[in-house]
């Protein structure tokens, strides 16, 4: 995948720097700040000044001109330069010796500093020693085996450590501590500090010429076998992929994120991001390739050239525009250690938001929705591609230069329907994951009015909540949508959140009337519910008489579903509800239950009226024979349960309307209300024949009493069965004894024996007299018990009482009234249970401790 990084310009024109010598070529350069150092193969060494100019078309040219040559006359090749600018000197390697020059006028050391026998040399570039003014390299002896390392100054270059290797050293780097070395065939790696040396690879050496080439901090780049370039740390392991490159490779160079190498026919890119080639420089002969403090210069035999890096911001430019979008995200990722942060940060982000919108345009919707995310993409951006959904009053326009080409989502999706829905799924999914995060801070208007208007278009569930709860839509926009759309119900939510309670209820009266049609309408609960939690009054009884006469049990519901809390006016007293019901029947009667089932309100009109309405029912379906028999017997049911349980209605009244019926269970109830038990008993006996539910009665009117008043109510039950001038001669004998026989602690069973006829066998009350004896020992046994508790507990007290009084206490001249503070003047005092000691005249209460307050006991104190 081809990217241009570097073009290729001239640096210093061959008429310069050869001239007629047809004989001389370059062996080596070295560059420092704008000086470049030429090394030559008849033994001089060429000193330029190279100046670099912008053209106005943006191009970079050099000026260069010669500022000193130096023949150091030993006809031999200059085979390698360093320049150590700190110390103003450069380092020559020349038939096997390593001697120091000044970098600018080339002239030798007075001292006549210099190294023989030397292979390669190499500047330490993480130097082990902290002295500012010296240079650390280390030096290879070919014949001796060894390495060697020196530290070199202005004048000296003084030996300090050397490790001997298994064959002469080819050619080196070293960095820290640690010598990446070639040997004849093995590439090894040598700790100066420990003296340990590891074995890395082999290379053919017939095949491939050794380079190494400090990458990173101890970390090399090795020429491998099989064309392969090699990246080695110090500890012997490679962490990243190697790169494929050419067979006879002569130089190779680093400038980060690429690897240059170079061979007689080109110079090839490589990148250690993705480890793939990136750009194919043609450049024959090629000699020399250096990068010299991030510049880039590459020799042949004459010529030497620059290669310009092409602008970071421009490689990347250009990868989004192949639509490689990986490759420029790591591109600029890599650019990080070469901008500002600042600059870093805002050029990664517009990166990222182009990238994105080639996801988009991919329909990579996963993908996108990151990169606009990590990119902190102006929302605006996105929803502008949609038509018309941002707000009509939104003055947005794109950003220049523009980060995609797309002119809308149309053109994206080419008119294909699946496309299209697919594109609003996403943006509506997009939106809601950024609505509450700082993407949307200041545009929480565009993107609540663009969310509204995708969810009314394609129907969504979630445009209910949505227009529920806190919303920043734009109000014309958003009415305008849904009314397009047809969601009626949303609208009139929509009405509600932003206050509009009137409109609201406008929309949805429409609904329930057919004039308007929403399915996700609930219908007339609803607005019922809603109108029920309404504090604006005046607004509420505008719509009761609709509600009521649309179903009465569900309109009444305004009222009797009203918040517990909420402030009691003048329209919403119960009695204003109430007289104005009347014209409801039903809506009047479930009102009332309201106010006395459910408010439980203690007012004798509410009841009484409630019970009458109950009556009144009950009465007029009576002269109605098609009334289900089932159907009369629930609303009787209702009226009965009415008279039972409630105490607040005027009896003498409904009496009075029951009397005149044959409704005896009513009746029964309501002389029962009126302590007329006997009455009661009576019909529920002889009127209904129903002994089950006079015992029932019993029960019920018993509860909350005393025993003797629920004795009294049996009692009286037992006497009606056995009244002889209601009924035969013993005819209720059978539920007199059954009545017996299931209450017998109900009944005294001496009164029992004196009204029971005379001539019933004991056995047929055996039962009864059974279980009244066995109360009867069980009652008197619990009382001797409970005697005996009470006694033991008395005999207790009194011995700590006396254990208590025959304590004795001390009373010496020495000790105080506690409350008064004075001694005593005579044998007279008082003590308190919990040791206080005062004077008898300062013992106010006995029961109560006059310093602590403890209360000893609740007797009021005797005056």
């Amino acid at each position: 995948m081809s990217i241009k990084a570097y073009e290729i310009v001239p640096a210093i024109e061959r008429s310069k720097l050869i001239g007629d010598k047809a004989k001389t070529a370059i062996e080596c350069m070295e560059s420092c700040g704008k000086n470049l150092y030429i090394g030559t193969t008849d033994c001089f060494i060429i000193h330029f000044l190279l100046e670099e100019k912008s053209q106005p078309n943006g191009k970079i040219m050099y000026n260069s001109e010669q500022q000193s040559r130096k023949y150091l006359g030993l006809k031999k090749p200059i085979v390698q330069l360093k320049a150590a600018s700190a110390l103003n000197r450069i380092l020559v390697l020349c038939d096997s010796t390593l001697t120091l020059l000044t970098m600018f006028n080339l002239e030798p050391i007075l001292s006549g500093a210099k190294v023989k026998g030397v292979t390669a040399f190499s500047i330490n570039e993480t130097p082990l020693g902290n002295n500012p003014f010296s240079v650390e390299i280390c030096v290879a002896y070919g014949r001796k085996k060894s390495l060697q390392l020196f530290t070199v100054t202005e004048d000296r270059m003084v030996a300090t450590r050397e490790v001997a290797v298994a064959e002469p050293p080819v050619n080196m780097c070293i960095d820290g501590a640690s010598i990446c070395v070639a040997l004849g065939s093995q590439y090894n790696m040598v700790n100066f500090e420990t003296g340990v040396t590891q074995d890395l690879f082999p290379y053919e050496n017939e095949t491939t010429k050794p380079l190494i080439k400090r990458v990173g901090n101890e970390e090399f780049l090795l020429s491998g076998p099989s064309a392969l370039g090699m990246f080695v740390t110090s500890a012997g392991i490679s962490q990243r992929p190697p790169l494929q490159w050419s067979d006879n490779l002569s130089s190779v160079c680093f400038v980060f994120p690429y690897v240059l190498a170079m061979d007689e026919e080109f110079i090839t890119v490589h990148s250690i991001l993705d480890q793939q080639q990136k750009q194919t420089i043609p450049f024959q002969g090629g000699k020399i390739i250096g990068d010299f403090e991030g510049r880039i210069f590459v020799a042949s035999s004459k010529e030497i050239y620059s290669l310009i890096s092409v602008p970071f911001e421009k490689q990347i430019q250009d990868l989004l525009d192949s639509r490689r979008v990986e490759e420029a995200l790591a591109l600029a990722k890599s650019a990080r250690r070469t901008i500002p942060k600042e600059r870093f940060i805002k050029m990664y982000r517009r990166i990222q938001q182009q990238a994105g919108f080639i996801q988009l345009r991919q329909l990579n919707f996963g993908e996108a929705a990151e990169l606009f995310k990590s990119g902190q993409l102006d929302v605006r951006e996105l929803i502008n591609l949609f038509p018309f959904m941002l707000p009509t009053n939104s003055n947005f326009t794109r950003s220049v230069p523009l980060l995609h080409d797309i002119a809308d989502v149309k053109q994206l999706c080419l008119g294909d329907a699946g496309k299209m829905k697919a594109c609003k799924d996403f943006l509506a999914s997009f939106l809601e994951d950024v609505r509450d995060t700082n993407l949307v801070v200041g545009y929480k208007e565009e993107v609540d009015t663009a969310l509204l208007k995708l969810y009314a278009e394609i129907d969504s569930p979630k445009l209910v909540d949505f227009v529920s709860s806190e919303n920043g839509c734009f109000i014309q926009d958003s009415v305008d949508s849904l009314q397009k759309y047809g969601r009626h119900h949303a609208l009139g939510l929509f009405h509600k959140y932003h206050g509009d309670n009137e409109k609201a209820l406008q929309v949805w009266v429409s609904i329930v009337n057919g004039e308007l049609t929403d399915p996700s309408h609930p219908g007339l609960s609803f607005v019922v519910e809603f109108l029920s939690q309404l504090t604006d009054h005046e607004l509420v009884w505008r719509y009761v008489d609709w509600a009521l006469e649309k179903d009465q049990e569900q309109g009444v519901k305004i009222f009797t579903q009203r918040p517990a809390d909420e402030p009691q006016t003048e329209r919403m007293r119960p009695e204003t509800i109430v007289d104005y019901l009347h014209r409801y029947p039903q809506a009047v009667v479930c009102y009332l239950e309201h106010l006395v089932f459910t408010r439980k309100l203690e007012k004798e009109k509410y009841h009484t009226h409630l019970a009458v309405l109950y009556l009144d029912k009950v009465l007029q379906m009576r002269k109605d024979p098609s009334i289900p028999t089932d159907e009369m017997e629930r609303s009787r049911e209702k009226l009965r349960q009415m008279l039972q349980f409630s105490s607040l209605y005027r009896v003498a009244l409904i009496l009075g309307k029951v009397k005149e019926t044959d409704m005896y269970a009513e009746c029964a109830i309501l002389y029962g209300k009126k302590e007329e038990h006997d009455k009661a008993l009576r019909i529920l006996v002889y009127k209904l024949k129903d002994y089950r539910a006079a015992e029932q009665y019993c029960d019920t009117n018993a509860k909350g009493h005393d025993l003797p008043y629920r004795r009294r109510l049996f009692q009286i039950l037992l006497s009606v069965y056995l009244d002889p001038m209601e009924g035969g001669k013993d005819s209720l004998a059978a539920p007199a004894v059954q009545l017996l026989n299931n209450h017998a602690e109900d009944f005294d069973a001496v009164r029992v024996l004196q009204i029971i006829p005379a001539h019933w066998s004991i056995g047929l009350i055996q039962q009864f007299l059974n279980r009244a004896v066995r109360q009867s020992m069980h009652n008197q046994r619990t009382t001797r018990v409970e005697r005996m508790l009470a006694r033991g507990e008395n005999l207790q007290m009194k011995g700590t009482s006396v254990g208590l009084k025959r304590e004795p206490i001390t009373l010496s001249e020495e000790r105080y009234c506690q409350v008064c503070c004075r001694p005593f003047s005579d044998n007279a005092f008082a003590r308190y249970p919990n040791g206080l000691v005062t004077h008898v005249q300062c013992a106010r209460n006995k029961y109560v401790c006059p310093i602590t307050g403890r209360l000893f006991s609740t007797k009021p104190a005797k005056k």
